[in-house]
């Protein structure tokens, strides 16, 4: 429960509504929070030594639990059983489908392509030359029909050139005359003396009337509406803000101190349990295990568990060389008894295997030929 430390600011001036407000907010802030704080502290503690004595060894053992049930498991079967199977069906679908495979598309498939390759290039030569010369020849043809259909069109161009010069620019000249003087003429005039005044006086009509209904809706608003709403905020609302805003500034700063404050007091009246509880439990318990419990653990440890523990161990020495002997006696007489029904083991000669035997030499009595044989 360390306190925070936090810069000083420097103090600003206050009112007396402040000064008024933050005594009584502070007292009744403080009368709430320290329970509040102790409550909090003494949950913060037992959260920690639930979390040290239980919730983490805890823990430990399901993590062990689980890696026992479920890792080292998943791990043995995969290092044992899936990686060994998933090599053996890799060489295995290596010998059936990719070797096959390959000798095949090495065998078969490339030859096969090849030849196809040469007689698609063959096809498309001789298809290029045959296109070549049906090129040729269209392009001949659409020369000659180009041709003709210039001279064609040069003809009709030139009938036409004679049409418009002798017929059409005449008559049009007269048509353009009739509408300049019959429609745009009067339109013109009829536009300037009659329909642009007409408009002018709508539209400064219009706007007078706008502009009057705009004051009017203007003034009414402002009248009814903005400057009630003005008054409002200004005499009501805003001293009624700058309060609340001042009261809750307040009791923010006097939660805050008061918290700060508990925590002190928390901090003294759990050294004073933690001290109390040391002076009663702690200290006492200590005091017998030092001045009781060692020297009479010591006594029964020099006394009486190590003399056990040697007289266990000379026990266990003596059974033990008495089975040795027994087992023993028994091997000697099962040997004896076997050598007195089937006889001794037959006597093996020893001979080295690293150097020859030796030969005698070779006289009469020991000559092989057929004419002293016996």
């Amino acid at each position: 429960m360390d306190l925070e430390k936090r810069p000083v600011e420097p103090r600003q001036p206050e009112g007396c509504l402040v000064v008024a407000v933050r005594l009584p907010v502070r007292i009744v802030a403080l009368v709430l929070v320290v329970p509040v704080r102790m409550a909090w502290d003494a949950l913060v503690v037992g959260g920690r030594f639930l979390l040290d004595t239980l919730l983490r060894p805890l823990g430990r053992a399901l993590l062990w639990l689980g890696r026992v049930l479920f890792v080292w498991p998943l791990v043995g079967l995969w290092r044992y059983v899936v990686v060994p199977v998933g090599t053996a069906l890799a060489r295995l679908g290596n010998v059936l489908f990719v070797v096959p495979a390959v000798w095949f598309f090495r065998q078969v498939l490339t030859p096969v392509g090849h030849g196809l390759a040469w007689l698609g290039r063959g096809i498309w030569a001789g298809a290029t030359w045959a296109a070549a010369g049906i090129w040729a020849g269209a392009t001949w043809v659409a020369r000659g029909v180009w041709a003709g259909a210039t001279w064609l069109a040069r003809g009709i161009g030139a009938g036409l050139g004679w049409v418009y010069a002798r017929v059409l620019t005449p008559v049009g000249h007269a048509v353009l005359w009739l509408v300049r003087y019959l429609v745009v003429v009067p339109a013109r005039w009829l536009y300037t003396w009659i329909l642009a005044p007409v408009g002018r006086a709508a539209v400064w009509c219009v706007g007078a009337l706008v502009t009057g209904i705009g004051l009017a809706v203007h003034w009414t608003t402002r009248v009814l509406i903005v400057l009630p709403a003005l008054a409002l905020w200004r005499w009501v609302l805003a001293p009624v803000g700058r309060f609340l805003a001042v009261l809750a500034r307040e009791v923010g700063e006097a939660l805050g101190h008061a918290w700060r404050i508990a925590g002190r007091i928390s901090l003294a009246v759990g050294r004073f349990l933690a001290t109390l509880m040391r002076w009663i439990f702690v200290e006492p318990v200590r005091w017998v295990y030092r001045t009781v419990l060692t020297p009479v653990g010591h006594l029964v440890r020099d006394a009486v568990l190590r003399p056990a523990a040697e007289a266990a161990r000379a026990v266990g020495r003596a059974g033990r060389q008495a089975l040795a002997a027994a087992r023993e006696t028994v091997r000697q007489t099962r040997a004896d008894v076997r050598r007195a029904l089937f006889g001794g083991p037959r006597e093996r000669e020893t001979v080295s295997r690293r150097e020859p035997r030796p030969l005698g030499t070779r006289t009469l009595d020991s000559s092989t030929t057929a004419l002293t044989k016996d």
